[in-house]
């Protein structure tokens, strides 16, 4: 009997997860996919909000704020990457103006630090390449830039150090209630029981919801936002985060500087009706290109590496609806989740258990819970006195798998074996970058492959690019004899 079942292993159930781990508890995270963050966390701007745009008031405001504060913890405590970026709210006329005047009031009741407007020529002296159209920003320097996949890895990493288990590949098909806990069903065959229930899927929150209530309060309605990636050589190009004033649709078309060099251009704001559908378009991605250039002069787009597009989980609620179900006790729903979500991540799971569930009440504090997670070294970000002190102890830090990020096959080795590793090429990318720099894997992906076979003892047949049914290869057509 568990006393929490966690379903969904996003930035947010793995939040949850760390900090359920705080507590004398047994505890199990359920996701459906084959790695940790690989939906509505996998694809976004990484971007760590000041608080500009939530309703004074709201949940999203209170917990943007304390969320990117908490951020600066988790640095600290789980060694995620954090750039440090600030961000300008651009306007191009009088009338904008006036808006980011509402902007920066909006910034002021939700106690955004630092916030105010300066000219457009004081902006430049930090952003020369700011479109030459723009008049006046609202400079946010609280706002930060991470990387979301390595937030919900050291997350839930920390929490299965603390004693929380995981289990990918785990869609969860069935909720009944029983007496005085719950039955959950994992892929149609496999049943546990477990006492409280946290709703934690993001575009599927309402999905798992109505598997066991028969009245829910919000519906969630799948955005879709298009980008692409500059190459980390235009690194510089823009410092800032570069918003233009929001809209219903939400914060625009960004220019977002990201911790590993690259820079992110987008998104646009579509609904559609698939929630796990993120095909990009050409009427998408021309859009991106042309609300660009209301940033800034001369977008790189020569630099493309890549492009991709990510889902929102848009809610009818119009603020987080993080509650427990009406209709039965001990099934907590985290529905609307949608930006500023990253932002608030920590801070909406120490809202959940303190304000709704009321954790400290009904478990004792685990005493033995270590909150440090130290990641690996990074081998092409050391000195080359630390290269070669670690060449020295590990010899296969001194073969370079990926050229364009400079990953070693120790790192990938590592992240094969590691406590919450992966068997596939798309896991491996996420927890080192092989295969994230220029080529995109087109001189690495086939060397990552052999490694995974080799480490795992499996043939590279059964080597999948990602969810366990997109096998790289069918059948071998030259055999040595």
């Amino acid at each position: 009997m568990y006393d929490f079942v966690i379903i969904g292993a996003g930035v947010i159930g793995t939040n949850i997860a760390r900090e359920l781990s705080r507590y004398q508890t047994k505890a199990i995270v359920l996701e459906k996919e084959n790695d940790v963050a690989n939906v509505q966390s996998l694809a976004n701007s990484a971007i760590i909000h000041a608080g500009h745009n939530p309703e004074p008031g709201s949940l999203k405001a209170r917990l943007n704020i304390w969320g990117n504060e908490l951020y600066d913890e988790l640095e600290k405590e789980l060694d995620i990457p954090l750039l440090r970026s600030g961000a300008y709210v651009v306007a191009h006329n009088e009338s904008e103006e006036k808006q980011l005047e509402h902007y920066l009031q909006i910034s002021l009741q939700n106690k955004v630090p630092g916030a105010k407007i300066i000219s457009a020529e004081e902006a430049r002296i930090t952003e020369p390449n700011l479109a030459l159209s723009i008049t006046k920003v609202l400079t946010l320097p609280t706002t930060k830039v991470t990387y979301p996949w390595e937030v919900a890895f050291a997350c839930m990493e920390n929490a299965m150090k603390n004693g929380v288990e995981f289990r990918k590949n785990a869609l969860v098909t069935k909720l009944e209630q029983k007496d005085d806990h719950y039955l959950v069903t994992i892929n149609n065959k496999d049943r546990i029981e477990t006492k409280n229930i946290i709703n934690a899927t993001g575009v599927a929150t309402d999905d798992i919801a109505a598997l066991l209530d028969s009245s829910v309060e919000f519906k969630i309605t799948p955005r879709k936002g298009e980008y692409f990636v500059l190459d980390k050589h235009m690194k510089g190009f823009v410092n800032h985060v570069l918003y233009p004033l929001p809209t219903e649709a939400g914060k625009g078309v960004l220019l977002t500087p990201q911790v590993h060099g690259e820079i992110l251009v987008g998104p646009n704001s579509v609904f559609v009706e698939d929630k796990y559908r993120t095909d990009v378009s050409f009427e998408g991605l021309a859009y991106v290109k042309a609300n660009a250039g209301l940033l800034a002069e001369g977008v790189p787009f020569h630099k493309i590496i890549r492009s991709f597009a990510g889902i929102r989980s848009t809610s009818n609620y119009h603020d987080f609806y993080i509650q427990e179900s009406k209709e039965h006790k001990g099934f907590f729903h985290l529905g609307g989740i949608e930006s500023p979500g990253l932002s608030a991540a920590p801070a909406i799971a120490k809202y959940l258990l303190s304000d709704v569930i009321g954790i400290d009440s009904l478990y004792p504090k685990n005493e033995t819970f270590d909150p440090f997670r130290k990641k690996q070294p990074e081998f092409h970000s050391l000195s080359l006195a630390e290269k070669q002190h670690l060449i020295e102890a590990y010899p296969t830090y001194g073969n370079i798998i990926c050229k364009c990020e400079q990953i070693t096959e120790k790192e990938i080795v590592d992240a094969i074996h590691a406590p919450l590793g992966s068997h596939t090429i798309k896991g491996i990318k996420k927890r080192t970058r092989a295969g994230a720099g220029l080529c995109q894997g087109g001189y690495c992906e086939e060397k990552v492959m052999k490694l995974i076979a080799r480490e795992t003892g499996v043939s590279p047949l059964s080597i999948a690019y990602d969810s366990d049914d997109s096998s790289l290869f069918e059948e071998e057509t030259k055999v040595e004899e």
